[in-house]
């Protein structure tokens, strides 16, 4: 039996329900900007053969991407688009703010992602699911169309979605967050009739307190051939799947397939190109 080690010292958290930031909370536990920057990057580059300077990111809240993507390369730029006012002004404050002389290459804009935007860009996304707020066939096509009249010639869209056989159970999947709490996606409702879901994002902390349903999602479940087949009824010409090779679960590999094994969950990548 192997020898105890000795007890450390437990640190205290500085995170607390009541002195906790939602926002600063999200964006440690669901987003990964550099691996989405490394994403955009590697899979215009195949199918553009150069890099990607313009950035479009649909449902942008914090305009954490955005603020990573200008970095990224010089000569960036990025605009971000968002219908709540108040999430964008933490994301200028957080964000935007910190890159200084940098910050020019980005821009806000407080809109429904459906209506009209300036300029043509080389890449426009929608990550996290977000678009899912639309429920309807035809709200989704005329998101897919105001999408298209945003991007240039060469331009790509740039989508994921999530399934597997538990996306459609009630659960809790909590997952620990470096810096001592706990992050819990809550999939409480799902219809199979509609295939409407009803998701909460909670977080827990190590003083016992908990922020529950710090974000709440109503949206509809959309299977990949539902979103390939309404990209095509959108007027795109080209429309793609990536799909995770790995077989290592710390290692992503997206390639273009058109068929794949079901998984208990799973997390793909749509390419659609006009």
């Amino acid at each position: 039996m192997p020898k105890k080690s000795p007890k450390k010292p437990v640190r205290k958290s500085k995170f607390s329900a009541t002195t906790a930031d939602k926002h600063d909370l999200y964006q440690r536990s669901v987003q990964d900007p550099e691996t989405e920057v490394f994403f955009i990057n590697r899979f215009f580059r195949r199918l553009r053969k150069r890099a990607p300077l313009s950035l479009r990111e649909d449902f942008c809240g914090t305009a954490l991407l955005c603020s990573h993507w200008v970095k990224s390369l010089k000569g960036r730029s990025a605009l971000g688009i968002d219908i709540d006012p108040k999430v964008l002004a933490w994301g200028v404050k957080h964000n935007i703010d910190a890159l200084g002389a940098d910050a020019a290459r980005v821009k806000l804009l407080q809109q429904d992602v459906r209506a009209a935007s300036p300029g043509k860009h080389d890449v426009v996304c929608a990550f996290n699911f977000s678009y899912w707020i639309f429920k309807t066939r035809p709200a989704m096509v005329a998101y897919f169309k105001t999408v298209k009249k945003g991007l240039g010639k060469e331009g790509a869209f740039m989508l994921d979605a999530y399934g597997g056989w538990e996306s459609h159970e009630p659960m809790l999947e909590p997952r620990a967050i470096k810096g001592g709490f706990t992050y819990v996606w809550d999939q409480d409702k799902f219809n199979p009739i509609t295939h409407e879901i009803m998701n909460y994002i909670h977080f827990e902390f190590t003083d016992g307190t908990k922020l529950e349903k710090a974000f709440t999602y109503d949206w509809r479940y959309w299977s990949i051939p539902e979103l390939t087949e309404l990209l095509t009824e959108a007027g795109y010409a080209d429309v793609r799947v990536y799909w995770d090779s790995s077989t290592d679960d710390d290692v992503d590999d997206y390639k273009p397939t058109t068929r794949a094994q079901n998984q208990p969950g799973w997390l793909a990548y749509i390419v659609a190109v006009p």
